[in-house]
Formats: C-alpha cells, sequence, structure tokens
C-alpha cells in the first residue's frame, strides 16, 4: 500500500471512531442488538433456492446433452425427397446436349437469352 492509501486508512479511522463517541447511548444500544441479531440468526435459504438451483443445473445439463447428441436417423438409404423430385423430372426439362442438337439453334443465341429474361413464368399468359 502506498503512503497516500496509509494516510486515507488512518482518516477514515479516525473518522470513524470520533463518529462512534458522538452517538447517544440509546442509538448504540439499539445498534449493538441489531448487530447482534443480524449475527445469531441463521442464515435463511428458501427451500425453493436450495431446490431450484440444482433443478436448474440438471435442466441445463439436459438440454446440452440434447442438443449435442439429436438423435438424426444415421445415414438413409432412400435418397431426400429433393434429390427424389430432381430425378423425376422429365428428360425433356434439360438443356440440350451440344453434340445431339441442329446447329440452327446456336444461331439465334441472343433472342434465347432475351426470351429467357423477359420470360414472365406464364403468368402473363394466365391472366388473360
Amino acid at each position: 500500500m502506498s503512503q497516500h492509501d496509509h494516510e486515507l486508512e488512518r482518516r477514515a479511522r479516525d473518522l470513524y471512531l470520533r463518529a462512534s463517541r458522538d452517538v447517544d447511548p440509546a442509538m448504540a444500544g439499539r445498534l449493538r442488538a441489531a448487530r447482534r441479531t443480524a449475527l445469531s440468526a441463521p442464515a435463511h435459504h428458501s427451500t425453493a433456492r436450495r431446490v431450484l438451483i440444482p433443478a436448474s443445473a440438471f435442466a441445463v445439463v439436459a438440454l446440452a446433452t440434447l442438443m449435442v447428441w439429436q438423435p438424426l436417423g444415421g445415414p438413409s438409404s432412400a435418397p431426400p425427397a429433393a434429390m427424389q423430385a430432381v430425378d423425376a423430372t422429365d428428360p425433356t426439362d434439360l438443356p440440350p446436349d451440344a453434340d445431339n442438337t441442329d446447329p440452327a439453334l446456336y444461331q439465334d443465341l441472343q433472342f434465347y437469352s432475351w426470351l429467357a429474361y423477359n420470360d414472365t413464368g406464364g403468368q402473363a399468359r394466365n391472366n388473360k
């Protein structure tokens, strides 16, 4: 501790001793009685607090266990539904193979690009 801390401690102790001498006897008696009562009373912990802390700790451990170990069912031999949907599509929905198509289709690529860009998905045709 530094010199300043020792000086502060000495001044605080002197102030406390002066203030305790200036307390009237009735107030001093009440303060001593309150101190005895506080020190003699057993530590009062409610039953709910004694039960709630271990129960909440158990709940946290159980939740952490469930988060780490989730039954995922393991690897399945059946493909997921999204993969089945891809497999079930019509082969004509795929773009044509370049080796098997007519070269005339590739002459107007800008038109097909414009058509794909401006296609509304058939909504304009259904609204008429």
